[in-house]
């Protein structure tokens, strides 16, 4: 009887060895940041920390160089061969949901009710995506040189109208210090024009395109408000108090600490640097130029793919991705803008009293999303354009007009681009 027990429980032990334990789905991901070793080097950390947290899933990434991703992303769709979860700029993820690249992430949306709001990707009511961080522009100066030019220096709650702005300028250029006022980044004619100065535009009280409908840019962009927006902006250049779009590409990242300016119009992704060489300088809100003062929101961002077979898995990645200490991890180590305030209180420069808490407030109060409808990949690309060759010269109200009748023209040809 022993001898029998015996051998039953070798057959049951052996048995159990024969069935293997349940795998884990893989879920696919797409990664647009290859060659950023900091942020890649966090995004895998995260991954390893979710796959070792739960039973169910294992995330795979795959990344892609920025410059090529978009266009990765579109071959992939027309494939039929999308991942499970892929990230999407900020500004471009409406066209990709009406694309059908994406579907509305299976996430209730009071899990991120403490999120800054342009870390929210929103279309048609619906939130499609959701950011790690966000980024905010303001004018770097130096205290010292507020102090000596007899400036008022600007906060959030008083910041200056556009006669002191140009005051300002005008004092700098006047001094003969500098080589220009002020510094704008002509160089970069991509996502930065609209991303850094339709914000301009859009405090003078035009805008790129016409929001109340999304169906033109008549008014909008080539109305009164245009207008004075448009002549504003060309005698920037005219007048000499920035260097136009032949501009040197390494100004925009040393000019400003190398005294070559004033001011700088630039990133929170440049002030960690910037405050590591000039130790007196300060990070000013935008000017009001009448219709309030306002900066660009929306940076890269986390969805699901529309053809995911596992859109419950994906789901459980983005929501352990967006606790507040990835987020703060995130922020320490590229300098972004983590996405919560709690997150911000665990970073070493957006935390109360930190360095660069400025720009958390600067986004939470002045940040205004780029036009929230598919047709803005087109949009951007013409208002681009329309800029430089403002800045280069061309006739303002003509230029203007031409850019109206493109967006126009393109919003007609998509059939509205599905707003309603």
């Amino acid at each position: 009887m022993k001898l029998t027990r015996l051998l039953a429980g070798a057959m049951l032990a052996s048995s159990c060895l024969c069935v293997p334990a349940l795998a884990q789905t893989e879920l696919t991901m797409w990664y647009h940041g290859a060659g950023n070793e900091v942020e890649s080097k966090i995004l895998k950390q995260i991954i390893s920390d979710f796959n070792a947290s739960q039973s169910d899933w294992t995330v795979a990434m795959e990344s892609f160089p920025q410059a090529s991703y978009n266009d990765s992303i579109a071959a992939a769709a027309l494939a039929g061969k999308l991942p499970d979860i892929l990230d999407v700029d900020g500004p471009n993820m409406p066209n990709w949901a009406w694309a059908g690249y994406l579907q509305p992430l299976p996430i209730d949306e009071s899990e991120f009710a403490d999120f800054l709001p342009g870390t929210k990707g929103m279309w048609d009511g619906k939130l499609y995506s959701i950011g790690l961080w966000d980024a905010a522009v303001a004018l770097f100066a130096r205290q010292s040189t507020l102090d000596g030019l007899g400036l008022r220096t600007p906060t959030l709650d008083k910041p200056w109208s556009r006669d002191e702005f140009m005051a300002a300028l005008d004092a700098a250029k006047a001094s003969g210090k500098y080589e220009y006022a002020l510094d704008l980044g002509m160089n970069d004619q991509t996502e930065w024009y609209p991303y850094a100065f339709s914000p301009f535009l859009q405090s003078f009280g035009g805008d790129i395109v016409d929001r109340s409908t999304y169906q033109t840019a008549e008014g909008a962009l080539n109305g009164e408000a245009a207008q004075a927006f448009g002549k504003w902006w060309q005698s920037l250049f005219t007048e000499g108090y920035a260097p136009g779009t032949s501009e040197d590409a390494a100004d925009q990242q040393t000019g400003f600490i190398d005294g070559k300016f004033a001011f700088q119009w630039n990133g929170n992704w440049r002030a960690v640097a910037t405050m590591a060489a000039v130790d007196d300088v300060v990070f000013l809100p935008a000017p009001d130029f009448g219709a309030g003062n306002k900066i660009g929101a929306g940076s890269w961002q986390f969805g699901v793919s529309a053809k995911s077979t596992h859109p419950d898995g994906a789901a459980e990645f983005i929501k352990f991705a967006t606790q507040d200490r990835y987020l703060a991890a995130f922020s320490d180590g590229i300098g972004l803008i983590p996405s919560t305030p709690s997150a911000a209180q665990m970073t070493k420069n957006y935390k109360a009293g930190g360095p660069l808490a400025v720009f958390f407030d600067l986004s939470k109060a002045q940040a205004l999303v780029r036009p929230v409808t598919p047709g803005y990949v087109v949009q951007s690309k013409v208002f681009t354009k329309t800029l430089a060759d403002i800045a280069n010269g061309a006739d303002v109200a003509d230029t203007l007009d031409a850019a109206v009748d493109e967006i126009d023209a393109d919003i007609t040809n998509n059939g509205g681009y599905g707003h309603r």
